[in-house]
């Protein structure tokens, strides 16, 4: 099945400056707003107390913030979301059991709302925070350290592997930087999308590589510019529709999930775009200006039956 009625012929090639120029603006304000602005951590790099309540009728956020800061709580921070009688409270680091935060939590909002009621309690000690920032940190070193040995063997030239790597270097950077600027919280389930959306990123470009190569066996006369340009809108009608259906599922994640799944669904949207982007402006185009030719994907088999002649 295909997404388009009739063969596209776009000339995605044609406009690559210019979308590099986009993606260099993207990454210097993504860049720009890590170094001032940094992520808004969650509970669990950063260690304390996030509680989820809810209440009969809207709450009053004020309301509960005064609440808090009489029972002793410094600096809370409390958020609504998904509905107006829903809120979200984040707490400093605590030294008590959840048990005896959940009952005192529970005393404030009944001051606040007789009907409120708690719908989970987290804590997360800082020592515990720390320990999960480097776990992620080395989770996503090693990720992208595994992609460029990958990149590196499958494909025998270093023009497509250093498209590729840039494009899985791309999308993340991206995510980040959204997060950064939107201050979504940037807890554990994020890093957890976001080595999905890197493996998603590089399975288009994969698909796309060995369509280039395809084309440079069937047409070894074609001007790379046209290879590169049959084989994005070849694989075109594949990209967008599984990119179209995995967004139906995450935009539904976005809106109906709550706020458990709000950062790792956002971090999705985020990455699934920029990665539906990369691998046609950032790892092709990368690899045509670095000189990309037929000889280049056709040398390792040109050359093996000659190494194995008698």
């Amino acid at each position: 099945m295909e997404f388009f009625h009739r063969a596209t012929t776009f000339p995605f090639m044609s406009t690559r400056k210019v979308w590099y120029g986009l993606s260099i603006v993207l990454i210097l304000i993504s860049l720009a707003s890590l170094a001032t602005r940094g992520l808004n951590l969650g509970v669990d790099f950063t260690g304390g107390v996030t509680v989820q309540a809810s209440f009969p009728a809207a709450a009053n956020r004020d309301a509960v913030i005064k609440a808090l800061t009489g029972a002793g709580y410094s600096d809370p921070q409390v958020t609504i979301f998904g509905t107006s009688r829903e809120i979200a409270i984040r707490l400093p680091p605590t030294k008590q059991s959840t048990e005896a935060v959940r009952t005192q939590i529970e005393q404030v909002l009944h001051g606040v709302d007789a009907g409120a009621q708690i719908q989970q309690v987290e804590v997360v000690g800082p020592q515990i925070g720390g320990e999960l920032q480097r776990s992620a940190a080395q989770a996503l070193i090693a990720t992208l350290l595994l992609i460029f040995g990958y990149i590196a063997v499958r494909f025998h030239t270093w023009r497509l592997s250093l498209g590729a790597i840039l494009a899985v270097l791309h999308d993340p950077i991206l995510v980040l930087g959204t997060f950064s600027l939107t201050r979504t919280t940037f807890d554990l389930t994020v890093v957890a999308a976001m080595l999905a959306v890197i493996g998603y990123s590089l399975n288009d470009t994969v698909v796309v590589f060995d369509r280039i190569r395809e084309r440079f066996h069937t047409g070894r006369r074609l001007d790379p510019v046209t290879v590169l340009d049959q084989s994005i809108n070849q694989t075109l009608s594949r990209t967008i529709m599984t990119k179209v259906v995995t967004l139906i599922v995450v935009v539904a994640l976005y809106a109906l999930g709550g706020a458990v799944l709000r950062g790792f669904s956002e971090a999705l949207i985020i990455g699934i775009l920029a990665g539906t982007y990369s691998s046609i402006y950032i790892s092709s185009a990368v690899a045509l200006d670095c000189g990309l030719k037929a000889e280049h994907l056709l040398a390792a088999a040109v050359k093996k039956p000659l190494d194995d002649m008698p």
